[in-house]
């Protein structure tokens, strides 16, 4: 005797007279649902996986049991009937193992691009950072050749600790950028997003949202360049909330005392804004080019119907990668000089004692004197010549081919189990 339901009742897709139909031979009430898209309210779509955002051209990751838009619908969703002894739902074991599959390898390859870029690339991003700060060096390492030799010295001397160090500020660092940009989007007018019907002065308050979040991490960047640069020898054994502890000093005048030479943070705020900006900007424009291309190129093999299944699955996941990849890469090696001088104009005046990167051994104190900007471009010029700019180059070399070959491996794995699986 089934229970009584309102006549307007309209819970999980029932719909007028939907239950005096009988399913199973009559045991049990058949549930009718008029599309796939009712089912949208009761299902959960997991986040899009940083790294890895959308999965899918130009939508985001699609509700799960919901078909994508060249997925044809074919007919209503049905709910496989626990126990499995129907014997009509064994046909659809394949696709749900499939779209496990997909969603398992969406998660593997987004989590290894992030691994790369913040744990694997870290001894690269220290040793460079040493590089550009070191205005005493005789030998620029502008090739991979010569930074594998110092990486090796400092390993040996120091141990495996001297190319991880300050790992856990660079984290913070990127905390406080997102929470900061939250924040004051979320009690300001300024869009954090730009839409598709984007118009000067929306992209105008965009950017400004972008230059107020790169004021506000100021000085936990400068607290982590710090951490990143610092001679293990002498270094002394910091929690990882120290970087919040500094930037705060920073900021108030307190903690660790600093020489006379030291810059005042308003001062920095011009150089970190145009630096992070300029970043942004360029990063933005090759990451959009380069997944117009591949989009255009993964069309144009869709209309020849040369493409393999396994090969449209990968063009599901590895397009944004790719792009996300080059403009990274081209940002960073564009603003390489600029960088190289937002660096020495941080450290300075922090009494910081970074490693000999000419011997592998013995460390060098910091005494720059730059009053400014525009002495340091012009100091470095003079001094150490336009290659002075590029210092520690050979660490970028480094840093992006591991990233490559991560991005290659990862490939080649899906590849693979995409093969068996189909």
């Amino acid at each position: 005797m089934h229970p009584r339901r309102p006549d307007g009742f309209d819970g999980l897709g029932y719909r007028g007279g939907a239950r005096d139909e009988q399913g199973f031979g009559g045991a049990f009430p058949a549930r009718s649902f008029s599309s796939a898209a009712d089912l949208s309210h009761w299902v959960t779509t997991p986040p899009d996986i940083p790294g890895s955002r959308n999965l899918h051209w130009g939508e985001k990751s699609p509700p799960y049991g919901v078909p994508g838009p060249s997925t044809p619908l074919e007919g209503p969703a049905e709910e496989p009937f626990p126990g499995g002894g129907g014997g009509g739902g064994g046909g659809g074991v394949p696709g749900q193992s499939t779209e496990q599959l997909n969603r398992f390898a969406g998660f593997g390859i987004g989590l290894a691009s992030l691994f790369t870029e913040n744990v694997l690339a870290h001894p690269c991003i220290v040793l460079r950072r040493q590089c550009q700060v070191n205005y005493h060096a005789r030998h620029y390492h502008l090739t991979p050749f010569t930074v594998i030799n110092v990486m090796y010295s400092f390993n040996k001397t120091q141990g495996p600790r001297a190319l991880w160090k300050g790992m856990g500020s660079t984290f913070i660092v990127q905390g406080v950028t997102l929470g900061a940009e939250g924040i004051i989007s979320e009690f300001t007018p300024l869009p954090r997003e730009i839409s598709h019907k984007w118009n000067p002065k929306q992209i105008g308050e965009h950017l400004l949202l972008k230059s107020l979040t790169y004021m506000v991490a100021m000085p936990f960047y400068s607290a982590s360049l710090i951490e990143t640069v610092q001679s293990e020898i002498i270094r002394d054994n910091t929690g990882i909330l120290e970087c919040v502890k500094e930037g705060i000093g920073r900021v108030i005048g307190l903690g660790v005392p600093h020489s006379k030479r030291l810059l005042p943070l308003l001062s920095l705020i011009f150089p970190t804004v145009l630096h992070g900006v300029l970043h942004y900007i360029i990063s933005s424009v090759i990451q959009k080019f380069v997944l117009l291309i591949l989009k255009r190129k993964t069309y144009s093999s869709r209309l020849a119907e040369s493409t393999s299944p396994v090969q449209s699955m990968l063009d599901a996941y590895f397009p944004e990668l790719i792009a996300n990849f080059a403009a990274s890469l081209c940002s960073d090696v564009i603003l390489y000089p600029l960088e190289t001088v937002l660096h020495r104009l941080h450290i300075q005046g922090t009494r910081t004692i970074i490693d000999n990167t000419d011997l592998g051994y013995e460390v060098l104190p910091i005494n720059t004197q730059y009053e400014g900007m525009r002495d340091c471009i012009n100091t470095i010029r003079q001094e150490e010549g336009v290659l002075g700019f590029y210092k520690g180059f050979g660490a970028v070399i480094i840093q992006y081919t591991l990233h490559a070959a991560v991005l290659q491996i990862t490939r080649i794995i899906y590849s693979t189990l995409l093969q068996n699986s189909v």
